[in-house]
């Protein structure tokens, strides 16, 4: 960050008072921009034994395989962006149920959320950021094509909860920086 979006003067980095980390803070009118996560938010959206997943048609990992997610909007529930992302990504109509996957990406300062959900239907398609969408069954999933870590972290929760009949919340760090790719 160079100049404040507030006055469009230059900004230094520095530690504000009261604080302990480095801001870009305005020399000019003293606003502190916060830089923090993003938060991702999608749905394991499944109809009988299958997983709806997306292949991505945008960068980062075009090509690769994902479950719908994406960032959250200001003004948005975590539930009200999964269903988005879901209906954007997918053309999917989901009921959404509770959240699966906590993960932490502090190497990209990024948390990703995924909710367990249901298709309502099977009227899907894919949309502008997918080149394909479709159902798989544990046994179709390309795992050496899965476009981010905790997609598969998620996949491989979802698989070992149902085989034994009890779904939990699962959290985990996914903190090993990885190439700019996976970004």
């Amino acid at each position: 960050m160079n100049y404040c979006s507030h006055c469009g003067a230059r900004v230094s980095l520095k530690v504000p008072p009261g604080d302990n980390f480095p801001r870009h803070v305005c020399d000019h009118c003293g606003t502190i921009h916060y830089q923090n996560p993003k938060v991702v938010v999608g749905a394991l959206a499944t109809w009988d034994d299958k997983i709806l997943m997306c292949k991505r048609a945008i960068e980062p990992r075009y090509g690769c395989w994902t479950l719908p997610a994406g960032f959250m909007e200001n003004n948005e529930t975590c539930g009200e962006a999964a269903i988005r992302e879901t209906t954007e990504e997918a053309g999917a109509r989901i009921a959404l149920g509770p959240m699966f996957t906590f993960v932490d990406l502090p190497h990209i300062s990024q948390i990703h959320i995924i909710y367990r959900a249901r298709l309502l239907d099977l009227d899907f398609q894919p949309g502008e950021e997918s080149l394909e969408a479709t159902l798989m069954s544990e046994e179709q999933i390309p795992w050496d094509e899965i476009a981010f870590r905790s997609v598969s972290y998620t996949l491989k929760a979802f698989f070992e909860d149902r085989r034994r009949g009890l779904f939990d919340l699962h959290t985990t760090s996914l903190s090993i920086p990885l190439p700019d790719t996976y970004r």
